[in-house]
């Protein structure tokens, strides 16, 4: 059995990506609204849970989830974790020009290695393959002869 990626599975990698990074963005964005929480303070946590940005960010780490649990279900966890590396681009970009953060050129070239090395994973098989021990027994689980 061949393991390829279809339309449909390509769209489920790009849903993890797009909502680990947004996500996390959404929620780095609305905890500096919040302010810094530590063990004195920890009910700013609950009045944290009142800020739209953090509501959002957690919603879209809930659909990461879902989405990044589907991808594990077809493909191995070293294909899913590098096919799903070009989200450091995404936090980049929406740290840069949205949050206004400042990158420094060493992590622009730390991004760029992850970027090519993405390519090296994408180009193998999404999932292991093991020889079975007992090929007549995968024969008859697979219904031929029925």
């Amino acid at each position: 059995m061949k393991h390829t990626l279809t339309p449909r599975r390509y769209l489920i990698l790009l849903a993890v990506m797009l909502t680990a990074s947004v996500g996390d963005t959404l929620l780095s964005r609305g905890m500096s609204q919040v302010g810094p929480v530590d063990l004195h303070h920890l009910g700013l946590l609950l009045h944290a849970l009142t800020n739209i940005n953090v509501i959002a960010g957690i919603l879209l780490l809930i659909g990461f989830f879902a989405s990044y649990t589907t991808s594990l279900s077809w493909a191995d966890l070293t294909f899913v974790m590098p096919a799903t590396a070009f989200g450091y681009v995404v936090i980049a970009l929406l740290s840069r020009f949205w949050l206004h953060e400042y990158l420094s050129p060493y992590r622009w070239s730390g991004i760029v290695l992850i970027v090519c090395a993405v390519g090296f994973v994408a180009n193998g098989p999404s999932r292991t393959e093991h020889p079975s021990d007992h090929p007549e027994l995968d024969l008859m689980d697979s219904g031929v002869g029925r």
